[in-house]
């Protein structure tokens, strides 16, 4: 035996046809492509020799509009069969496709095909993230309806989309300011205000004092001042609706020991979250004995010792003293700048209706993000120090045994108590009397949801002056956006002009009312819309409980660093509230992350006033760049690709320049998903995915000449050197099979996958004619190749697969060749491959130094002994060991290595 493994080389499927007549090779002679068959070198009948310019956009063309066809005509679901749920984020309609787009959607559509022809149910769903903000400038820049500025972007950026050959399953399409959309987001909203989760309160907002209005963050520039008018933007104090994601805190922190690696990403979700050791606890203000209407939720670190709690601590910023809050004049009278300031207003705890006063803290900030604290001197020296200075009595409540075990003392019911017994019981007791008892962290705060805006999903909540908040009924949803015509970025909300929507009647007593002109922030919208994408079309509820089942949860779940925080927050929280509410079984919404880095440029800023120049206004021809005006040198940095930093790249020209295969690969190869893509500095990507597909297509064009030759083929006139070379093909043939579904599969490094495809195309490129004709490992090798180049490339693969698939006197039956490559089963690695070899090449050292290889049975390559001897009794052993004194010999099974120390 003269071969490492002495497998089968083929499949038997392969050779059943190897010894057929000439039939049709004539016909063959004359066209390499039967005139009955229409492809897109039908006008020559012949198969295409290069893949040049002319022919690549010929391939797409023809392809494209197919492609598309086949992948997103989806039957209804089969729930036995398995699924695969590819989503990448969907995008904001802002009307034009970046590069940024283009790498998320192909990484999702490559991920999409491979898992369909795996077999799997596969749903790849696209929507439109389409309210928000862009939408209400241009309604006041330019005067068009927000609504009609989105539809228009959305018509655009899909056709955009389908020139890119993306396999979208469009029948599932969702647009977030759609009113069949956003009823079920007021629906979740309701729920949610049914569940005591949905509170109002007084917050910060940022103001412009000229426009009279409120800005979002982004419209306030980096020194402070509005955006539009100018002005310095001011802090006022407005009522806003937030949703209590800190009732989550502690179950989502939890959960993420359930989720496989998400590259980082859960570190920062743990982090967003923080440790969740204590909760906050509801108490009633009180002063001159009397009760107010203000409530105020107070954190502690110990909420076993609550009976021990001195006074409530607030910061001197806090809403109360600057607020609209009744009690402002009292605690602006009653503070002393610097000094922990003892109030006449006191707290009554709604779990224990102990009285304690309200005390305004010297200090400027507590942990974190907290304004209000429980003192409870018993468990912290802090606050026991605070109580003792201001003459404030307190309870000892926590008691060490001497065997160092710590109870609960003077606390009512809970006496005797170990701490945590005691914190277990405090907690709950709250949770079921709805007034916190949630564990969370001193850094999470309230999702606070409101927005001043027209182009949002109204909040769906009527203001009564006899009834006071009523939560609109679930039969008047959805409340729709009134048309509001006149936009001028001044103001209160435009839907405050909209009388006829505003005015309305209580649903309980039918007495006059008002709306909330308040609209939800767009994150609402985005953080339950992966359950919408299961049933897309119900009209009666948000989805089936059971499709969404079935689908969920999402197996891979694309989209980019910046949201991997509080986008990935919000949609973990409503996952978590659904499951609550036995709307879905899944707690967790999405499997496995997949966080895509940035596509990056180049950007040169003047450096006297940090402008940022177009590329045919900078001069590249010395060592540094310089500003072809003056001459002056420039700051030059990678970025991500921008309009306003004159650096993007239009991928709708790189189409046209390349093609969409090209772009494809590039994207995929120029790098590993996680990492960012700096564009100038990998342009050796761009023309080495360009020679791999005239490779491949040279290949493809090899074979067909050499079976349309006149010669037939027959694997039996190989002779032993060129049989030994099939088998090389077939062993590499099954390696990268292997390889590539490992990296589709495990760690989506498409970048790998693309890079062991090309290291097979090189293989079967060193084939020599007799192989090419004869053999049908290189007939299956190539045919393979040509399937697993297709999630990737589908365009270039589909038009060489009906070139292979029309050739005549094929060797390989196991292929289905009637029916287009994208339909193809992904190949599986032959199970002869995975059999333990017969023989086992053993390596031979002597005094460590290697002399040769030596073949062994399998079945001896573990046994020291019978090794030892074949190595002696072999040829090797003979020439270099015979007559000499061997002192030890060692055996490593595991590398098939043995070591001979013999004397000198």
């Amino acid at each position: 035996m003269q071969l490492v493994c002495q497998r089968v080389g083929t499949c038997s499927s392969c050779l059943k046809r190897q010894l057929k007549g000439f039939l049709g090779l004539i016909k063959w002679q004359r066209r390499l492509v039967p005139a009955c068959v229409r492809t897109i070198y039908s006008e020559t009948g012949k198969w295409e020799k290069s893949y040049g310019l002319e022919t690549r956009k010929r391939v797409e063309n023809w392809w494209l509009p197919r492609i598309k066809d086949q992948f997103c005509k989806i039957s209804e679901t089969d729930k036995s069969r398995p699924k695969f749920y590819v989503l990448s984020m969907f995008p904001y309609p802002s009307g034009k496709l970046h590069m940024g787009h283009v790498r998320v959607y192909t990484i999702s559509d490559a991920v999409a095909r491979f898992q369909k022809m795996r077999g799997m149910q596969v749903i790849n769903p696209m929507g439109w993230d389409a309210f928000g903000l862009p939408a209400e400038n241009a309604a006041v820049e330019h005067g068009l309806h927000p609504a009609s500025w989105t539809q228009s972007n959305i018509q655009h950026m899909r056709e955009q989309f389908e020139a890119l050959g993306l396999s979208f399953t469009w029948e599932r399409e969702i647009t977030t300011c759609l009113p069949e959309y956003y009823k079920w987001t007021q629906y979740l909203f309701l729920k949610l205000f049914e569940a005591g989760i949905v509170y109002q309160k007084e917050a910060l907002v940022n103001w412009d004092p000229v426009d009279q209005t409120v800005l979002a963050n982004e419209q306030v520039d980096d020194n402070g001042c509005s955006w539009r008018s100018g002005a310095k933007v001011e802090q006022k104090y407005l009522k806003q609706w937030f949703i209590k994601t800190t009732a989550y805190a502690k179950a989502m922190f939890d959960a993420l020991s359930d989720l496989p690696e998400w590259y980082g990403i859960k570190e920062m979700q743990a982090n967003w979250i923080g440790d969740c050791v204590g909760c906050s606890l509801d108490f009633l203000l009180k002063v001159n004995g009397k009760v107010t209407e203000e409530k105020l939720a107070a954190y502690t670190y110990t909420p076993e010792a609550i009976y021990g709690a001195s006074h409530l601590y607030i910061l001197p910023t806090h809403r109360l003293l600057h607020g609209n809050s009744s009690l402002k004049e009292v605690f602006q009278r009653e503070f002393i700048p610097a000094k922990d300031s003892l109030t006449s207003v006191t707290a009554v705890n709604l779990l224990t209706n102990q009285e304690i006063p309200v005390v305004i803290s010297a200090k400027t900030n507590f942990e974190n993000f907290l304004d209000t604290k429980i003192g409870i001197p018993s468990t912290s020296a802090e606050d026991a120090v605070v109580a003792k200075n201001l003459g404030i009595s307190f309870t000892e409540v926590i008691e060490t045994l001497p065997n160092g075990l710590e109870k609960v003392i003077n606390s009512g019911e809970i006496t005797g108590m170990t701490r945590q017994e005691a914190l277990e019981a405090i907690t709950q007791q709250a949770k079921n009397k709805g007034i916190g008892g949630d564990l969370t962290s001193d850094k999470l705060r309230d999702w606070l949801i409101s927005r001043q805006r027209y182009w949002g999903t109204p909040i769906p909540v009527i203001h009564c002056q006899t009834c006071g908040t009523v939560p609109v009924p679930y039969e008047d949803l959805p409340v729709v956006l009134p048309s509001v015509t006149t936009f001028t970025g001044k103001g209160a909300s435009p839907l405050e002009t909209a009388s006829e929507w505003v005015n309305c009647s209580c649903p309980r007593c039918k007495a006059a009312a008002r709306r909330e002109i308040d609209t939800m922030d767009t994150f609402v919208d985005s953080a339950w819309y992966y359950l919408r994408y299961t049933d897309p079309h119900n009209t009666d509820r948000p989805f089936n409980n059971d499709l969404a089942d079935y689908w969920m949860p999402v197996d891979l779940y694309i989209g980019g660093k910046e949201h991997a925080v509080m986008h990935l927050f919000y949609a973990r929280f409503f996952s978590h509230f659904c499951h609550d509410l036995k709307m879905t079984k899944h707690k967790e919404p999405f499997h496995k992350l997949l966080v895509q880095g940035l596509i990056k440029n180049q950007t040169f800023r003047l450096t006297t006033t940090g402008q940022c120049l177009k590329r045919e206004e900078v001069d590249l021809t010395g060592t540094e760049p310089v500003y072809l005006k003056n001459g002056e040198k420039l700051q030059v940095a990678w970025e991500k690709m921008s309009k306003s930093k004159h650096n993007g790249i239009d991928p709708e020209e790189l189409v046209k320049e390349y093609g969409i295969d090209t772009l494809r690969l590039y994207i995929l190869f120029a790098a590993p998903p996680e990492q960012d893509i700096l564009w100038d500095a990998k342009t050796d990507a761009m023309p080495g995915v360009q020679r791999w597909q005239t490779r491949l297509w040279t290949l493809v064009t090899k074979l067909i000449e050499a079976r349309t030759s006149g010669t037939m083929p027959n694997p039996g006139l190989l002779n032993k050197k060129e049989k030994a070379e099939a088998r090389k093909i077939w062993d590499q043939k099954n390696l990268v099979i292997s390889e590539v579904t490992e990296y589709f599969t495990k760690d989506h490094l498409f970048n790998a996958a693309i890079s062991r495809l090309m290291s097979l195309t090189n293989i079967l490129h060193q084939a020599s004619r007799p192989l090419i004709l004869h053999s049908a490992e290189f007939e299956d090798a190539l045919a393979t190749l040509c399937v697993m180049v297709a999630p990737m490339a589908p365009h270039i693969a589909s038009e060489m697969w009906k070139g292979l698939s029309h050739m005549q006197n094929k060797l390989c039956t196991h292929h289905h060749w009637d029916v287009d490559v994208l339909h193809q089963s992904w190949p599986k690695v032959d199970p002869e491959y995975l059999q333990p070899p017969d023989v086992v090449e053993m390596s031979v050292l002597i005094n460590n130094k290697a002399c040769g290889k030596v073949f062994v049975p399998q079945q001896a390559a573990r046994n020291f002994e019978e090794v030892h001897e074949l190595v002696l009794q072999s040829e090797l052993g003979v020439k270099h060991l015979q007559g000499r004194t061997i002192k030890k010999a060692f055996l490593s099974p595991r590398t098939a290595l043995i070591n001979f120390l013999v004397q000198e």
